[in-house]
């Protein structure tokens, strides 16, 4: 309950919690478990994240129904999806799955040394 009250990236807060029961209709959920509203008239249409509020974990067939782009949810008119698509991933940078190139501060291999036609610049040259 304190959690609610006074953090807004962990889920719903309590404001958003009573407009919710007062104002919402539920639309549908998500494959990572966000769960989409809108009001009587379709005017406003907000989600509640599971878990940390994240604006890229939501997909792009959501995000274009929040945003007014679809007048019908996913869940009556999925968007036809083409064979060279990939499934929808959040972004990771931040957490222990983001992509660390090697030779990056946060990753154990090292680069390649560089040989070749590049000398590097010293002062006295």
């Amino acid at each position: 309950m304190l959690k609610q009250i006074f953090t807004w990236w962990n889920g719903e807060t309590i404001g958003t919690r009573l407009y919710t029961s007062r104002k919402g209709k539920k639309v549908g959920e998500d494959e990572h478990g966000n769960t989409f509203y809108q009001t009587a008239d379709g005017a406003r249409r907000w989600v509640i994240y599971n878990g940390e509020a994240e604006a890229s974990r939501v997909s792009p067939d959501w995000h274009g129904w929040l945003h007014h782009t679809y007048d019908a949810p996913p869940t009556d008119a999925p968007l036809p999806r083409k064979s060279w698509e990939k499934d929808h991933i959040p972004n990771l940078t931040g957490t222990s799955g983001a992509y660390h190139p090697p030779g990056s501060v946060m990753t154990p291999e090292s680069r390649p040394r560089v040989v070749g036609d590049y000398d590097a610049w010293s002062p006295d040259n």
